[in-house]
């Protein structure tokens, strides 16, 4: 009998038809889509963290990598040059060195650490302790270095190399030599360190990196710094060098060049010097500027510093000496807004120049609850009858107290509209210029001091910031840059302080544009008619700046005196323009505390205009 082929696959299909009902049913589309979004996801994280490693923290990774291969030096560039209008060198380098610790080594053997910052101390004293806490407390995967010391002496060096200590790396660097540190600090500023926040900031900085701080060094600190070059000294299993190569060579820093007039700077900063000394007072601010182009020509403010010489005292001093009072300084100006004062009443219709209003010495306004004890507000002498052009020139309170508040038969302009000018000359705004730390003026306001105080704004509030007091505070620069716009009929220049920056090469990197914001006038002639006013306060011998007439170019002015502390002290201004017209230069002068008010001021203002006349224009 023959014997039956079996057939495995008919018998399994047999089996599996015998008994059973099955029904075959596809997976869902829905299921496939979320594996495979689920899929994307995970590729676009995983592609995601190698973009951040590479481009964001791929920095970081490769000093992480190099200082694990060897030893990783930087070479340091150096920070650019900073110049003064006529070429003459502010800032400079000079050769240093600098003490970095290698974690990636001191912390291999952590027994060690304590006998190596021992061993250095005795050469270089610090704080071990500290410095020890700082060690171990470093993230070492975002930290590889820490900075230990800077500038230290060629003997110091050698006895650290003679340590033969692998943690301990001796960096070529840099410091920053400035020429004459006092009389420049306040525009230049100063370098120092990185902190936790730069490095947050920017993922560019190193720990050991050194940046600008305030003035110039901070402003312009991405054209200045340049980009540091690496070496790396390869070494084998065993800790033995083996060569040492470049990675990155160093790029220095770009050149500024600057509208400041050494010279004039440096003349400027010893006259206010002078006068503030023999006056037995300390505190004082100048500026120089070109009107017509917003270019800064000198900036002094006193007392000052030397950034050649940064101590911890130095920003504890109660004198302020790293306060630039031209630029963060808030004042009340005086009798200095008393042409823009006149300006919006001539535009507002308030008053004809020529109309005449007699000041006694003071005015009187009626007290309704003590009829027979009014208020009364002072002029600082009996001026007699006076009309816009002599009220200016002899800084007359009377006339501005009833232009500006109203007295009897002439309304004047009112709060509102006196503070509609302000903010019509930006006395409110910064004035953008390129340096750090710009504040800007607060103005007086009726809603505000009601809120403030709880009383309400009274006549006599409107009289005080008629002629510049109470509650109406500005800054030098916004003070100084509303009497340029006067100047220039109408345009207010934005200040500036470096005109260009070059690379290496020469090419220019930057280059300012002066730039200016127009002020909306019903008639322009106005503003003549106010600078007939501050022209008359030079040449008329009635004039507050009369002082300045003999110097022989054609100068405005107008001085100021506010008094502060419930009139225990009195802040002096003058500000002015010359020559007229088309004036090369504004100058303002502010002193603090001032024994005479206005007159005070105007001395060095006099001496500004005639070594400027002598100097800059006389034979040019």
């Amino acid at each position: 009998m023959a014997k039956k082929e079996i057939f495995l696959e008919e018998s399994v299909l047999d089996d599996l038809s015998e008994g059973l009902d099955i029904i075959e049913r596809p997976i869902s589309e829905k299921i496939f889509g979320f594996f495979g979004w689920i899929a994307i996801v995970v590729i676009l994280i995983a592609f995601g963290k190698v973009i951040y490693s590479q481009t964001i923290n791929g920095q970081l990774y490769q000093s992480r990598a190099l200082a694990n291969a060897g030893q990783q030096t930087v070479l340091k560039s150096p920070r650019g040059i900073i110049y003064d209008r006529y070429g003459k060198i502010l800032v400079s380098n000079e050769p240093s060195f600098s003490v970095i610790l290698n974690l990636s080594e001191l912390l291999k053997d952590r027994l060690s650490l304590e006998s190596t910052l021992q061993a250095v101390s005795a050469i270089i004293p610090f704080d071990v302790e500290g410095v020890r806490q700082e060690v171990v407390s470093v993230d070492l995967e975002s930290q590889a270095y820490l900075p230990l010391f800077q500038n230290i002496s060629l003997p110091e060096v050698i006895e650290l190399k003679k340590l033969n200590l692998k943690s301990i790396i001796v960096e070529n660097s840099y410091i920053r030599k400035y020429v004459d540190g006092p009389v420049f600090s306040q525009i230049i500023g100063y370098t120092g360190l990185v902190n936790q926040n730069d490095l947050q900031n920017s993922k560019e900085l190193a720990s050991n990196d050194e940046i600008g701080k305030s003035g110039l060094e901070a402003s312009y600190d991405n054209l200045l710094r340049g980009k540091n070059g690496v070496a790396i000294s390869y070494q084998d299993a065993k800790g033995n060098f083996l060569e040492t190569k470049t990675i990155n060579n160093p790029v220095g820093g770009d050149a500024l060049y600057t509208t400041v007039d050494a010279d004039l700077q440096e003349f400027f900063y010893s006259s206010l010097k002078d006068q503030l000394a023999s006056l037995g007072k300390i505190g004082g601010a100048g500026l120089v500027i070109n009107p017509q182009t917003g270019e800064v020509l000198s900036m002094v403010s006193l007392p000052s510093f030397d950034n050649n010489s940064l101590t911890d005292q130095l920003f504890t001093d109660k004198t302020r000496p790293t306060f630039n009072r031209a630029i963060s300084g808030v004042y009340s100006p005086g009798s200095t807004i008393k042409p823009l004062v006149a300006f919006a009443a001539l535009e507002e219709n308030v008053i004809d120049p020529l109309k005449q209003i007699l000041s006694i010495g003071y005015i009187d306004v009626p007290n309704p609850y003590f009829p027979d004890k009014p208020s009364r507000f002072l002029d600082w002498r009996p001026q007699g009858w006076v009309n816009l052009y002599s009220a200016l020139a002899r800084s007359c309170n009377v006339y501005f107290y009833e232009v500006g508040g109203g007295y009897e038969n002439l309304n004047g302009l009112g709060i509102n509209r006196l503070k509609e000018y302000w903010q019509k000359f930006k006395l409110d705004q910064s004035t953008g210029i390129d340096l750090p730390g710009e504040s800007k003026g607060v103005l007086a306001d009726p809603e505000e001091k009601e809120k403030q105080t709880g009383q309400i704004w009274r006549i006599g509030d409107t009289y005080n910031v008629a002629i510049g007091q109470g509650d109406l505070r500005i800054t030098p620069l916004e003070l100084l840059r509303y009497i340029a716009g006067i100047a220039n009929k109408g345009k207010m220049p934005t200040l500036f302080v470096v005109g260009d920056s070059k690379d290496a090469q020469d090419n220019v990197i930057y280059q300012a544009k002066p730039k200016f914001d127009l002020i909306g006038v019903k008639d322009s002639k106005h503003f003549d008619e106010v600078e007939i006013g501050m022209l008359d306060g030079v040449k008329k011998d009635y004039g507050t700046s009369y002082s300045l007439h003999d110097i022989p170019m054609t100068i405005a002015a107008k001085t100021g005196s506010a008094q502060i502390q419930n009139n225990q002290k009195i802040n002096a201004f003058f500000v002015g323009y010359g020559p007229v017209p088309n004036p090369q230069v504004a100058v303002l002068i502010l002193i603090e505390d001032a024994k005479e008010g206005s007159l005070n001021a105007v001395p060095v203002a006099k001496k500004v205009f005639e070594w400027y006349y002598e100097n800059r224009i006389k034979n040019h």
